[in-house]
């Protein structure tokens, strides 16, 4: 580096290496203004003077002077090595890797530029390259520890486990009696565990275990020593040894749910379906009594027995759970409860208990069977709970009732406000519920998930500015909004996107959705860090288990909504355009193809320049806030498109939607919604074969489901009305769908019409699958609309089948009726029947506020017998819910 300079410039040149190093840009800058002052055209110089002013934000100067420096000297590895590590820090990592490539042409054993190639290459997970790259590191430096264990990483990755067993292997054998330095004994036990993981994975158990055996000495993490053991023995089917060291595992945590299942599977008592016989059940109960009697403070020990007994014994074991966190007062018990819901008959015993643990307690102060006096808060605490279970049931007036019981008898809890909240949200009052949840956020300002739940409350209740303004007062600076998007919070950009959504504000609605697919983008960033830190401190279980989860990173559920937000923006947008994108395709219509070319390219200048000028401005912000040692302090940029308007400029909004069609396909395909999705689109793209594809998919996860069936019909439908191939393609297409159609079940030897009436005969009990026969049959045959409301209107309300309560159970469900009433109103667009609906479901739902309840009632109480003041934004909110469309409500 710099040696075609003398030696006076040549040591300037060291002191900007070092600067950059050490982070002193302007004393970095300083050195290479020297240098250039005598020698302007210097490469490696004007390369380093780049590299500087880009760790200063000034990036239209950095990528100026990088390729003239480049221009100035093709054959230096440095100027290359700048102009990857350029790319790599604006994550164009592709350009990066041709960039270091280039610079190995020129210097083929460089270690420096050789690492940072294979960051880059198992980043981007081009794992043959990353092999070979760390292969040839070990090959340069092979006395390095980090390249042997990264050797055998990047083996493990590109799926040659055993390959990596005996790299490991063979990097044991180059230490000095088998063991290394004092002060990497943690670390040397790190890479015995690991190498012990790979020997599992590969299926060499007894392999494993004897290397356990050999190395436990050397191994620090005892705890996770153990773990894998039983993991090993477990598999060997050595349950007697098994079950000694999940005994002993107990004894370090009894409260680990993940050492009780494999203390099961070692006795032959595990089931994963959660399914077992009578005598399995006694078993598993005289085990977990004898486990109660060693370990009597466990909590799990007393929940676990509720997942598998029945009946009488699962009604005491359940009061024995109940009653000592009634009396100590466990906000969060019904949470704990909930999973037992699922399981048949549970519901209702739970309903008989709670209810006379209740009437006991009101009666005669003591729990049933007992002389013990209650504390006088035990029957707030049961009333709670009480109302939460009713609430889970769907009996809305009932747990209403109970939860305004126990706020008379205590007003100065905050959960009882904030699970009333709950109940009206569930009971589809939602501006009343967002006064709740502001009344409890109200009761203590310093706590923070109150804060969250009433922001989203407001949000639900589309309050999207009192929402904001509510969310703020936790933030960084108390009234930057920003801060929510730095600090990633994606649920309350997700329940913004949502709330604009319904307002049809697609811009702002684009904005929030895409806000968080950048945060996962963040998080891909994010994981470049550890791809030499982890090689370093040997934590490679936890660095494997890290790359593994991030390449199923955009399978998460947030993700997935945002990108099923972001898609449905996109149709509507095809669907609706823009009122300005509409106009300026007309005026660009009737414009002549080359004065519509010219205009176009007019446009994109406008554009670029307008970029330059922002970018200029932000870096202008940055470079004042910039210290002397060039580190950058507080400067946020400046957000050009604040209600996301120019999102909604795009000329083709489902190749925008086609995009993260794609990630969805390729990491969320288990899921309805995805290909529901994938027909909307490709549908309307006329793209025939994917649609087909998509109503596949659709069958093959869920053929009763009655949106699989709508597309089903709606594509045949569809097809039946295209006029006759003529191209070679269409044909093609034709003869697949003639040769497919016989092999779908549903239509075999059936026409549309045929197969929708079968479906309705199926499913003839539930609301939403003959909501949807009856969209199918006006589709199909639109004189019959009359008919197809009146399967709707036929659809009965009956009680839920199984899990039978003290009080009848509807099976309707709310977001079911909502659904249906925006059925007759948008597609049948019959106002009658609209009305008749509505009317039906205020009976059902009569908090609901979409079919007409009020919220002022179901909070005026509440507040009004609260004893300190009102919240600022509750009742005034509540009163102006009154006005609101109930549609939007």
């Amino acid at each position: 580096m710099g040696s075609s300079l003398p030696p006076k410039e040549a040591n300037l040149f060291k002191v900007i290496v070092k600067s950059y190093e050490t982070k002193q840009y302007k004393k970095g800058l300083k050195a290479a203004d020297a240098i250039l002052k005598k020698f302007p055209e210097h490469g490696e110089t004007l390369s380093m003077k780049g590299l500087t002013l880009n760790c200063m934000d000034r990036k239209s100067e950095a990528y100026e002077l990088v390729r003239r420096g480049l221009k100035n000297d093709l054959k230096s590895h440095v100027c290359w090595h700048v102009y990857g590590l350029l790319y790599r820090s604006d994550r164009e990592y592709r350009e990066a890797i041709k960039c270091y490539r280039n610079a190995l042409k020129i210097d083929p054993d460089n270690i420096e530029i050789l690492r940072d190639l294979s960051l880059l290459q198992v980043q981007m997970r081009d794992l043959t390259g990353f092999v070979e790259t760390r292969q040839q590191l070990l090959s340069l430096k092979p006395n390095h520890r980090m390249n042997w264990i990264g050797f055998a990483v990047a083996h493990h990755l590109n799926s040659n486990a055993l390959k990596a067993v005996d790299i490991l292997e063979a990097y044991e054998g180059t230490l000095e009696d088998d063991y290394p330095p004092e002060n990497e004994h943690y670390e040397h036990g790190e890479m015995l565990l690991y190498k012990i993981s790979l020997l599992e994975e590969c299926g060499l158990l007894d392999r494993a275990l004897e290397e356990m055996h050999r190395k436990e000495a050397k191994i620090v993490d005892k705890l996770a020593f153990k773990e894998q053991m039983a993991s090993i023995v477990l598999k060997l089917g050595r349950f007697e040894e098994g079950e000694k060291i999940y005994r002993s595992l107990l004894f370090m945590n009894s409260d680990n749910y993940r050492y009780f299942i494999g203390l099961q599977k070692c006795l032959g008592l595990y089931s994963e379906k959660g399914e077992y016989t009578s005598d399995e059940i006694e078993r598993l109960d005289a085990l977990y009594k004898s486990l109660r009697e060693q370990y009597s403070w466990s909590s799990a020990i007393k929940r676990i027995p509720l997942d598998f007994l029945e009946g009488d014994k699962f009604r005491e074991a359940a009061d024995n759970y109940v009653r000592p966190l009634l009396t100590k007062g466990v906000p969060s018990l019904f949470s704990d409860l909930s999973p037992l819901y699922e399981q048949n008959g549970k519901a209702a015993i739970l309903e008989q208990l709670f209810l006379h643990l209740e009437q006991s307690i009101k009666s005669t102060g003591c729990f049933p069977g007992s002389s013990k006096k209650q504390p006088p808060s035990t029957i707030m605490w049961t009333l709670f709970l009480v109302s939460q279970h009713y609430d889970r049931r769907g009996q809305y007036s009932l747990a209403l009732a109970k939860i305004d019981e126990a706020i008379e008898h205590t007003p100065t809890v905050i959960d009882l406000y904030s699970i009333k909240g709950r109940i009206l949200e569930n009971a589809g009052d939602l501006p009343a519920a967002a006064d709740l949840a502001d009344e409890a956020r109200s009761m203590d300002l310093a706590d923070r998930y109150l804060n969250s739940e009433c922001v989203m409350r407001m949000l639900q209740a589309d309050q999207v500015g009192l929402a904001e303004k509510t969310a703020v007062l936790f933030t960084k600076d108390g009234d930057q909004h920003n801060n929510l998007h730095d600090m990633q919070c994606m649920w309350y950009e997700l329940a913004s996107g949502e709330s604009y959504f319904r307002q049809g504000d697609l811009g702002r609605a684009l904005k929030n959705y895409l806000a968080v697919e950048k945060h996962y983008s963040d998080m891909t960033e994010d994981q470049f860090d550890f791809h030499s830190y982890c090689l370093r401190k040997m934590t490679l279980r936890a660095y494997v288990s890290m790359l593994k989860f991030q390449n199923q990173l955009h399978s998460h559920e947030y993700f997935h909504k945002a990108a099923v937000g972001a898609i449905r923006c996109y149709i509507k947008l095809h669907d609706f355009p823009s009122k300005s994108v509409t106009e300026e395709g007309d005026e660009m219509s009737q414009l002549p193809p080359s004065q519509r070319k010219k205009m176009r390219q007019k446009q994109k200048k406008a554009e670029a320049r307008a970029k330059k000028e922002a970018e200029e401005r932000n870096e202008e912000d940055t470079t004042s806030g910039t210290s002397k040692s060039g580190k950058r302090q507080n400067s946020r940029p400046v957000d050009l498109d604040p209600h996301g308007k120019k999102l909604l400029q795009v000329e083709v909004p489902l190749l925008e939607a086609t995009k993260y069609l794609k990630l969805l396909q390729s990491n969320s395909a288990k899921s309805l919604e995805t290909h529901i999705l994938s027909f909307e689109v490709n549908m309307r793209k006329q793209k025939i074969l994917l649609a087909f594809q998509a109503v596949n998919h659709l069958l093959k996860l869920n053929e009763n489901n009655p949106d699989c069936h709508r597309c089903l019909i709606k594509f045949f439908h569809k097809v039946s009305s295209l006029t006759s191939p003529e191209t070679d393609s269409e044909k093609l297409v034709w003869n697949v769908l003639v040769a497919e159609r016989p092999h779908i079940s549903q239509l075999s030897g059936k026409s549309l019409i045929e197969a929708n009436q079968s479906f309705l005969e199926k499913h003839k009990d539930s609301l939403m699958h003959r909501a949807a026969a009856a969209e199918m049959l006006y589709v199909l045959e639109p004189d019959k609309k009359l008919d197809a409301i009146m399967l709707i209107e036929d659809s009965k309300n009956t009680q839920a089948m199984g899990n039978d309560a003290l009080v009848p159970v509807n099976i309707w469900k709310l977001e079911d009726c909502i659904a249906v009433h925006k059925l007759l109103e948008d597609v049948f667009k019959d106002h009658g029947s609209a009305s008749r609906w509505r009317a039906r479901c205020a009976e059902y739902f009569p908090y609901s506020t979409y079919f007409g309840g009020c919220c002022s009632s179901a909070v005026m109480c509440t507040i009004s017998n609260n004893t300190h003041s009102p919240p600022e934004n509750g009742i005034a909110a509540c009163q102006d819910a009154k006005t609101v469309d109930p549609k939007n409500a």
